[in-house]
């Protein structure tokens, strides 16, 4: 090759050399996702990326892991989103955010729905989360005593509820505490049902009936296994008041408390603040502040139950 002819092509390969960098840097990046656990509540934190502008495949990518309703893998699903890795992890629940925490130290960490997530730990405070995570709560724990007061005003005749709990479930210590002050002030006996997986349900839920509660309710835990709870209470004949309306739509007696849709809406929110460029230290947990109360009228026939006129006034929806 002549000098001229190697100098020509030596200066069009060195002109093409930007081109070809100007058109990697023209490629963003793709923010990375990653979500553990209980779909259901996923489709309007989904629906809250597409109203911030954020499409699935397209300019936003979503890993899903599941621990398949068992507490125990939960730590390995979220030890491998952080091997991916994702940009931020997303989560249902403390179980799940317990898991999330323990898997990393740096990746952002969005919880959604925790009963209180200063006594388990997740942040320095409400204010000032202070480390890698955030998001919002369910404030189950503060809404025991109203949880109580409309069970015994819808049954007026209930003197013993079975609570049901999750003994890894680190914000639970706080639920104990309320129900217990809660039923002092209103002269119920509780019986607390602890359960950590669906492998104990049968003789957890045996045990609880011989101690023969007049009512049921529970936390957010185990919503993977609602439909078997709603089940044994029909059959039982227990009425069970629920903190989630979805356990009500799906056949529970009732329910008071935040709307999960809602708060999964809101961790979207957390997200989108996020990505661009918000540490989560700096991003105070939200608390909702809008309940419903929600009663299913269809069920209470089944119980052989009337539900009180006041209790019907008081109730957001009413399930024909």
């Amino acid at each position: 090759m002549k000098r001229r002819e190697f100098i020509t092509l030596l200066g069009g390969a060195a002109a093409g050399w930007p081109l070809a960098a100007r058109a990697q840097q023209r490629t963003p990046k793709v923010p990375r996702i990653g979500v553990i656990d209980n779909a259901a509540i996923w489709d309007p934190f989904r629906q809250g990326l597409r109203d911030l502008g954020y499409i699935e495949g397209r300019n936003i990518a979503i890993e899903y892991r599941s621990a398949e309703g068992r507490p125990e893998r939960l730590v390995a699903a979220a030890t491998e989103l952080t091997r991916l890795p994702v940009d931020i992890i997303v989560t249902f629940g403390s179980p799940a955010t317990e898991a999330a925490k323990q898997a990393t130290t740096t990746i952002p960490i969005v919880m959604a729905g925790i009963g209180d997530p200063v006594r388990a730990g997740f942040v320095a405070s409400l204010a000032h989360p202070g480390g890698n995570i955030t998001g919002n709560t369910i404030l189950g724990p503060e809404l025991a005593a109203k949880r109580l007061q409309l069970l015994k005003l819808a049954v007026p005749t209930v003197s013993r509820v079975a609570f049901l709990w999750n003994p890894d479930n680190p914000s639970h210590a706080a639920y104990l505490d309320e129900w217990k002050a809660a039923a002092r002030a209103l002269g119920v006996e509780m019986l607390f049902v602890a359960v950590r997986s669906s492998d104990v349900f049968d003789s957890a839920f045996v045990a609880m009936m011989q101690e023969r509660p007049d009512a049921f309710t529970m936390t957010a835990d185990h919503q993977l296994h609602i439909g078997w709870i709603i089940d044994f209470l029909a059959r039982n004949r227990l009425p069970g008041m629920y903190q989630v309306r979805e356990n009500v739509v799906a056949g529970g007696l009732m329910s008071y408390g935040a709307s999960l849709p809602d708060l999964a809406r809101r961790a979207a929110d957390y997200v989108h603040k996020i990505l661009q460029g918000t540490r989560p230290a700096d991003l105070p947990v939200e608390q909702p502040t809008k309940f419903d109360l929600s009663v299913n009228l269809k069920t209470a026939k089944a119980l052989g139950l009337t539900i009180p006129e006041p209790f019907l006034l008081l109730a957001d929806e009413v399930i024909e």
